[in-house]
Parts: C-alpha cells; structure tokens; sequence
C-alpha cells in the first residue's frame, strides 16, 4: 500500500483529455489513494514548476494529466531532480503513459500505486541533434517518438481537425498532401538505409536499449491520400512502412540540405539539413506500472 503524500499536478487546459469533469474525476482518484493534490499548474499559462521550488515545498511527486507535448517540457524542466514524475493519459496520443503504463486509464494507474505496483525507472530517450548542437544541448529530445520528413505538415490539418476548422482542416490537407508528394524527401544517410531517393516521413521511437526507425511511403497519389487520413485519425503507424532497424545513433539528411521539419513528441521543430538521433537517458525519474 501507498502512503499518503501531497503531490502537485500539471495539467494543460487545451490537451485533449482536459475538461473539468476529467480533472474532478481525477482528483477523486487521487483522493482515494492518498495523494493529495495541494497545487494545480495549468500549463502553458502557468510556469512549470522547477526542482528547487519543489524540494523547498517536501513534493517528491508531480503528476502530469497532459499530452506528450507538455509532459516533454515538465521532464526537460525537471532534469536533475530527485523526485519523480507521474505521467497519466491526460492528451491525444498519449504514447508516453502508453509506454509506461501500457493501455491503462488514469484510474487504473492510480489503482496501481495503491496496490504498490509501481517503480520508477529512467526509460531511453532519443536526442536530436541538429546543425552546431551537442548531445548535451540538443535541439530536442524524444521520450515517446520523432517524426521528420516533409509530411509532418499533416500535422497541421490534425489540428485543424481537433478544433473542429473544417475549412482550415480542407486548406492545411492540400498545403500537406503537396508536402508529402512534392516536399524534399528525407533518408537514412549514416548508417545508410532504406531507399537512397528518401521517404516523406520517417518515425524514430526510442525502446529500451535502442531506438527503431520506421519510414512510411506512398508510391500512388491514392496511398497518399489514405496515408494523409490515416494520420488525421491517428492510425498513420498502420500504412505503408519499410522497418529500417533498431540503432543506438543515426544521421539524417534532406535531399538538398533544407532544413528537415520535425515532430518531437508531437511538438514541431525545425532543425538543419541533418539530424543526428542519440539513444540517451531520461534525466529524472518516471513512475511505471505497465509490463517490464
């Protein structure tokens, strides 16, 4: 059984999991399980909280009911730290929570601390490293996945799509399915893999000694339609792919050395003509109830 403890919460209002009925629910879970939610940040209108000021309070827990987006900048704020972070399916996507907890609801993450079926680990993560960046300064780092190559841009209609904006849903689709046919294609430079010509998008996902690399095509202008669904319904995992392998580093390139758009955990990024992707370390602790 877990001991009763006073916790803080980092939630964001615009996440996709993030309505008051949610949060009420939420904090009766916690309530029954003995934590104590003595401060709620709604992030990005509020700071995030940093290691001193945590210490300073006695929170050795900050829980986080947010998408992977926003549990990305309290891990990169958190660095260091000698607490721990509780990530719960607060978001889209949620990969994260996924990776740690498996397909579980808050609810039942929260059933399992009670239990005592929890640990903290320090999953890997995957650094990006582009144009005069170090490994100890990189552009970004991944803690659930990066996509980058030119159909990043559905992206854009993705959002579009969550909020509803028909018209901005139909608008950024054209703006993306030129990307995806006509954008600079992006491929596997060092260690050389895959199609030399490159791919519109290639997906990194760091694991657990490694991380794989998966790159999505489309041939015909119907598989990029289906793709460019695909990916407005979150199931763009399932369309055309060629596994390229697991690896612990991997240099990038663009075509014509235009800077490559990412997305770091669901987050766009610009970087250079190349990116180099490090396997590393997560810098401060996570909770995990999923499979070990």
């Amino acid at each position: 059984m877990m001991k009763s403890q006073d916790i803080w919460l980092v939630n964001n209002p615009a996440s996709g999991s993030n309505d008051q009925d949610a949060l009420d629910a939420l904090t009766g879970q916690c309530d029954d399980a003995g934590l104590c939610l003595t401060r709620r940040i709604a992030f990005p209108h509020q700071d995030l909280p940093a290691p001193g000021e945590l210490d300073a309070a006695g929170i050795r827990t900050v829980a986080v009911f947010a998408g992977d987006g926003t549990v990305n900048a309290l891990v990169t704020a958190l660095q260091g730290w000698s607490g721990a972070i509780l990530v719960l399916p607060g978001g889209t996507m949620n990969l994260l929570s996924k990776r740690l907890h498996g397909p579980r609801s808050s609810d039942e993450i929260v059933q399992s601390l009670i239990r005592g079926d929890a640990r903290r680990i320090r999953p890997s993560i995957v650094h990006c490293v582009t144009g005069s960046d170090t490994e100890d300064a990189p552009t970004g780092t991944a803690l659930a996945e990066v996509l980058a190559g030119p159909a990043t841009a559905w992206s854009e209609a993705r959002e579009a799509f969550r909020d509803r904006d028909i018209a901005a849903v139909v608008e950024d689709a054209i703006e993306a399915a030129s990307q995806s046919i006509d954008g600079v294609r992006v491929h596997c430079a060092d260690p050389a893999k895959g199609r030399g010509d490159g791919y519109p998008l290639l997906m990194v996902t760091p694991q657990r000694e490694e991380f794989s690399v998966k790159a999505y095509h489309a041939d015909r202008f119907m598989e990029y339609a289906q793709q460019g669904m695909a990916i407005l319904g979150h199931r763009f995992r399932d369309g055309p792919h060629e596994e390229l392998g697991k690896f612990s580093q991997m240099m990038v390139k663009s075509a014509d050395e235009t800077a490559i758009p990412m997305l770091i955990d669901g987050e766009p990024v610009h970087g250079s003509g190349s990116v180099r992707f490090l396997l590393g370390e997560c810098g401060v602790d996570l909770i995990a109830t999923g499979e070990r």
